[in-house]
């Protein structure tokens, strides 16, 4: 009697385990299917500015100044993001000798130009933290004595063009209002519940958790060893394009990384110091561009959305080499810290697009100027 009844029993939870699958599976076919129909199609070339962006921004800068008081390394205050930098290294950008007419804008208008540049190295989280642990990687790239009219009019002395990167190429957020919810709950720690905002699950960011969570990667083996990608748009010349770097290894001299101790808390300080200090190798990217179609569905201001290689290859426009040398001193490291990148800085041609980075225009102003006025008076 008693098997009989748990036959029965086994059976009853194996339909409905069935069915629950069919379910699931139709609503993730159904999900993708309107997912696919409502992101395609053409989109605008423009910058389309919501209204109340400009308040929300203000209430942004509030939390971002609150992150920064949150998270102290003792008395020096750190960046709200990509507070811990693995190195701060000096590099040549070399525009290429052979760049199609089309491409040569802004920095890049002269082949074969060598900039020299300044790069920072990082992990992204607002407190440093073990090496170890997922996380985003970034890069900045200064490059120096920019001449010509710069973007910020109150800066006009300012004679250099950023790029900033992270190693994923697309955010977690869609645009300025999806930011204000998100980073309000994670300073208040509702890191996993930013992305569920209320109870009806019409307002879920699922996609975008997992967004965040393919961004949250295990360490690369080094910094030298990871692609970058801009994420948000800029102008090059009269068209949009995002950036990307990816490693160059065929213009380097062959190098194959000593096994690093992961278990140390900067093994990712102590690859880079390794390759370009002990081993005397230089490190190579390309940079490169993705020109936006506005045929294809490639918005400018939705930066949840990744521009699909598909629909805009990536073009090459210079070559980054780092040197060989010497940058880990208490003297560089603490310039590294006291160093502001910011896509803002920077020539008219490339000037940042959509609402992420007119967002980042107050923000990144605003928490520069507060960090390093509270570490003057230390």
């Amino acid at each position: 009697m008693l098997i009989t009844l748990w036959l029965r029993v086994g059976a009853l939870l194996g339909k409905t385990l069935l069915w629950l699958l069919g379910l699931g599976l139709l609503g993730w076919a159904l999900s993708s299917a309107w997912f696919a129909w409502h992101h395609s199609g053409a989109v605008s070339a423009q910058e389309q500015i919501p209204p109340g962006e400009a308040a929300m921004t203000q209430g942004i800068i509030q939390t971002a100044v609150r992150i920064v008081d949150q998270h102290r390394e003792g008395t020096r205050y750190l960046r709200d993001a990509h507070a811990k930098a693995h190195g701060c290294v000096k590099a040549e950008v070399q525009v290429l000798e052979q760049l199609a007419p089309e491409l040569r804008q802004g920095v890049f208008a002269e082949p074969g130009k060598i900039w020299q540049a300044n790069i920072r190295l990082s992990n992204g989280n607002a407190y440093p933290q073990f090496d170890s642990i997922r996380d985003a990687r970034g890069m900045a790239i200064k490059l120096l004595d920019v001449t010509g009219p710069q973007l910020l009019k109150e800066q006009p002395l300012r004679t250099e063009q950023d790029f900033v990167m992270f190693n994923h190429p697309n955010f977690f957020v869609s645009d300025v209002a999806e930011y204000a919810q998100n980073v309000a709950a994670q300073a208040d720690g509702k890191k996993v519940l930013a992305f569920f905002p209320g109870w009806d699950p019409r307002s879920w960011q699922v996609r975008h958790l997992f967004i965040a969570l393919a961004t949250l990667s295990p360490a690369p083996t080094s910094p030298t060893q990871t692609t970058y990608f801009s994420v948000s748009p800029y102008k090059f010349g009269s068209a949009n394009a995002k950036f990307r770097v990816a490693p160059d290894p065929a213009s380097c001299p062959s190098y194959e990384l000593p096994a690093q101790n992961q278990d140390l808390p900067n093994f990712l300080r102590s690859a880079l110091t390794q390759q370009l200090s002990t081993d005397r190798v230089a490190a190579c990217f390309v940079l490169q561009i993705q020109r936006q179609d506005p045929s294809k569905y490639m918005p400018l201001e939705d930066t949840s959305i990744e521009w699909r290689e598909s629909d805009a290859p990536f073009e090459t426009v210079a070559r980054v080499r780092i040197a060989p040398q010497d940058f880990d001193t208490p003297a560089q490291n603490l310039a590294c810290d006291n160093q502001s990148f910011n896509p803002w800085f920077g020539l008219e041609e490339h000037r940042p697009i959509g609402g992420i980075n007119r967002l980042r225009k107050a923000v990144y102003e605003a928490v520069s100027d507060y960090r390093h006025s509270r570490n003057a008076e230390q």
